[in-house]
């Protein structure tokens, strides 16, 4: 072969690397989204998708993040079960026993340790309704599966009393507030920053809180396919909730500041509701577990879930 022909070939194929490479960089350059759902009670999550902290973190695993917002944790939960969503933000303690009843594949990827006085029944400061027992005949307004579900259910027990006693009205935190308002329930079972909210700009009185009934960790779960093929992505996901945890704790005006405009409440309320989070981002332990299936079981017991759910035999992924 001549060393012009060789020249010519060397030439052709440096040309035709040329004008592949745009093409394999366009394709390598496409990343895989993480779709995660939140709430507006999801302050950790939140802060790392107003700061765009989660998308750089995760762009070393060419990975983006598709955000997905929910009114409460049920409807998170079922999203999950259903595909929609790959990682939750947090849920309230109730939620996820809910979740597996339905059959959900999921996985506890991570919880926030207890904050008992961050949920609580409240009713008006005029209210007649003085004790737990006198809720008795009356509607009392909560989300169905969340936090306050199960919290009144322990309140209830503790004065003698079962969900049969009231009449309970299944309502989102914007519909309850409008039917705690204007006199259409008699009390209302929520949870922060929606709790701070009503008793700082409205006549509410805190009847009863999660004190030693409900000791309301949050979780964050992952759909059980999704755990088992990125343990990276979680891995990133559970160190950067981590580190905004422990921001939040140690910021607490400027986090205040920050979050506030972002759901709507003003600072000083948003400050209140989180002085009464923990906002510790931990690995999911055995104790965790085994409060999450008393909470199952309570509910099994009260008939609200259909049959038990051995919640302890659910899947735990543990940071590397």
């Amino acid at each position: 072969m001549s060393d012009i022909f060789q020249g010519a070939l060397r030439r052709r194929h440096l040309l035709l690397a040329g004008a592949a490479a745009p093409f394999a960089s366009a394709f390598a350059a496409d990343p895989e989204k993480v779709r995660v759902g939140f709430q507006k009670s999801s302050t950790l999550t939140i802060l790392l998708k107003s700061r765009g902290t989660l998308e750089k973190a995760l762009a070393p695993l060419n990975v983006s993040v598709q955000w997905h917002e929910f009114t409460s944790g049920l409807p998170l939960l079922e999203a999950l079960n259903v595909g929609a969503v790959d990682l939750t933000a947090d849920v309230a303690d109730a939620v996820p026993p809910f979740a597996l009843a339905a059959g959900a594949k999921l996985t506890y990827y991570a919880i926030e340790s207890p904050s008992p006085q961050a949920q609580a029944i409240v009713v008006r400061k005029d209210s007649p309704v003085s004790s737990l027992a006198q809720l008795k005949g009356r509607k009392v307004a909560f989300a169905k599966g969340a936090g306050a579900h199960y919290l009144l259910l322990e309140a209830l027990a503790q004065a003698g009393l079962s969900i049969k006693d009231i009449e309970p009205a299944y309502l989102t935190p914007a519909d309850g507030r409008a039917a705690f308002e204007n006199g259409s329930v008699a009390a209302w079972v929520i949870w922060d920053p929606f709790l701070a909210a009503v008793q700082r700009q409205s006549n509410a009185r805190i009847l009863q809180d999660g004190g030693k009934l409900s000791a309301y960790r949050r979780f964050y779960l992952a759909a059980s396919p999704y755990a088992q093929r990125r343990a990276d992505v979680l891995n990133t996901v559970f160190a950067e909730l981590k580190k905004a945890g422990e921001w939040v704790k140690a910021n607490p005006g400027p986090a205040a500041e920050w979050h506030g405009p972002v759901i709507g409440l003003d600072a000083a309320t948003v400050e209140a509701a989180n002085q009464r989070r923990s906002y510790r981002v931990q690995p999911v332990d055995a104790e965790a577990l085994a409060e999450q299936q008393r909470i199952a079981d309570a509910f099994v017991q009260a008939n609200i879930i259909p049959r038990k759910v051995a919640v302890v035999e659910s899947p735990v992924w543990k940071p590397a």
